[in-house]
């Protein structure tokens, strides 16, 4: 199983290298959007709440855009036959899918994170660091799994890109919650307060729950 993930991970890995239709396509979206949100709230900076949201807003709707093409290589080239047909246990696929996910999700925010900063926030914020990456972090495996499943489901109909924004965006309102919750206090004016750890219990359980429904469900969405 750990040779088919990571067969799986290399080539997606080196088609989105040499293509780069996912992670620039995410990336150029959320700069795109901070920067809109900049001259339209016509402040010098947010903090709190709004901060928050503007983030997580943006960073779930960039994800989206990778979500719709994690799964269509497999579509157009015949790999899902090609994985059926291997003697390896489906749910590699799942896992590597995900991974691939959560690493594209990785790369939008080594840019889009420093890039929000510098456009729509204050000096303060750059000590919460820490927190902020378990928080991101928490969430990317989240948005990984349920992003996979949808991803999956979508792949089979022919309005794609209309599908799994349907799906995705409802399954990640907990989500969305519990992660501006958490990094709303790292986003204060006054400075950085502590991370509430109900919220990210609250992050680790969605990742549970999701990661559990997914493995349960896969075999027979693949099969489908």
């Amino acid at each position: 199983m750990r040779r088919a993930i990571a067969a799986v991970v290399r080539k997606d890995v080196l088609v989105e290298l040499r293509t780069g239709e996912a992670v620039p396509a995410m990336l150029l979206f959320s700069i795109s959007t901070f920067v809109l949100f900049h001259f339209a709230l016509d402040r010098r900076s947010v903090d709190g709440d709004l901060a928050a949201g503007v983030l997580w807003v943006t960073l779930l709707f960039a994800a989206v855009l990778g979500i719709v093409r994690l799964f269509v290589a497999e579509r157009e080239q015949g790999g899902f036959d090609g994985f059926l047909l291997a003697p390896v246990d489906r749910t590699a696929l799942f896992v590597a899918k995900a991974t691939v996910l959560f690493a594209f999700l990785a790369a939008l925010e080594l840019v889009a994170v420093p890039a929000f900063a510098i456009l729509l926030l204050g000096p303060s914020p750059w000590d919460a660091v820490p927190e902020l990456v378990l928080v991101l972090a928490l969430a990317d495996v989240g948005i990984a799994v349920v992003g996979t499943l949808v991803g999956a489901l979508g792949i089979q109909t022919r309005t794609r890109e209309v599908i799994v924004p349907i799906l995705a965006l409802p399954l990640m309102i907990p989500l969305a919650i519990g992660a501006a919750r958490a990094t709303s206090p790292l986003f204060l004016e006054a400075g950085a307060a502590a991370v509430p750890g109900r919220w990210l219990l609250v992050l680790g359980l969605y990742d549970l729950v999701f990661g559990l429904l997914a493995f349960a469900v896969f075999d027979f969405l693949l099969e489908d």
